[in-house]
């Protein structure tokens, strides 16, 4: 299957849903960090929420970052996504393991920590950001967002999502759904749904049964389904030597020209795609020039 988020509406249009399949973009974020199987599954989660999010963004220049602040070894991890369903995202300490679970799935609750905060920052570059936050309900990063969504959002939602990862660290699978009640939802459809959604088992054994992210709504929400966009998703990060260069000049000519006196090229890093960009002095110098 090829990584995509599929979004719609069902249920005589009382549900709105999305959902996704990021085998793909989880493996390239776990490549390029290189990332313990506990620090995979919960960035792959996050990446899997903030594309299917930024599926939701309105404005085509919004951008949304997702931040999550625990107490478990992991510490922080943050996920930015675009309103095209880029994704980027960083783990604070992506080489911490720590034992599974007991049912022997990965602990990302203990990973992440069960204790601290979730931010959602939407900035659509017009005005101030909307940033809403919550406290962690599980660390297990889907019962966190329903959390979000219900507290902070005042809407309704139910956040599955799943990473896969094999012995020897790659992903097997990945991917989730976010599924939202209309406001003119019906008692009997909100009683159906509580009813599907907890006998669903899991995204992950889901995917490990050979099916789709189209198999997974129908098989929660039923035939009424109606599929209104099929968005790619991806792992992408968005910096260039444009960007580093907006980046140095935002520092100012002060810092810009003690840059230079030390007499060095200087390399700035990425910390979402672990890409260098390197500024010669004769570059410092004609930046200097331009300011």
């Amino acid at each position: 299957m090829k990584d995509q988020i599929i979004r719609g509406m069902a249920c005589n249009n009382e549900i709105r849903f999305f959902a996704a399949y990021t085998k793909e973009t989880v493996e390239t974020a776990k490549q390029i960090h290189g990332l313990s199987k506990v620090a995979t599954a919960a960035l792959g989660r996050t990446l899997t929420a903030g594309g299917m999010m930024g599926a939701m963004c309105k404005d085509e220049k919004e951008v949304l970052t997702i931040q999550i602040a625990g107490d478990g070894p992991l510490k922080k991890v943050t996920v930015t996504a675009d309103a095209h369903s880029n994704v980027k995202g960083l783990v604070y300490d992506g080489r911490v393991e720590i034992d599974p679970r007991s049912d022997g799935h990965l602990d990302v609750g203990g990973a992440v920590g069960h204790h601290g905060m979730l931010t959602v920052i939407r900035d659509s570059g017009f005005a101030e950001p909307y940033v809403g936050q919550t406290a962690l309900a599980s660390g297990e990063i889907g019962d966190d967002l329903t959390y979000y969504f219900a507290e902070s959002e005042q809407i309704p939602t139910s956040v599955g999502v799943g990473v896969l990862v094999n012995a020897d660290g790659s992903v097997q699978h990945a991917g989730g759904f976010i599924i939202q009640l209309m406001p003119f939802a019906s008692e009997a459809t909100i009683s159906a749904l509580e009813a599907s959604l907890a006998k669903f088992s899991s995204v992950t054994n889901f995917f490990a049964d050979g099916k789709s992210p189209i198999d997974m709504i129908h098989d929660i929400l039923g035939d009424d389904v109606t599929i209104e966009d099929e968005i790619p998703t991806q792992y992408k990060c968005n910096c260039s030597k444009e960007r580093t260069t907006k980046a140095l000049i935002s520092l100012g000519k002060k810092e810009i020209s003690e840059m230079i006196a030390d007499g060095e090229p200087i390399t700035l890093h990425c910390d979402f795609c672990n890409s260098d960009y390197t500024f010669s002095l004769d570059e410092l110098k004609d930046i200097l020039a331009h300011m």
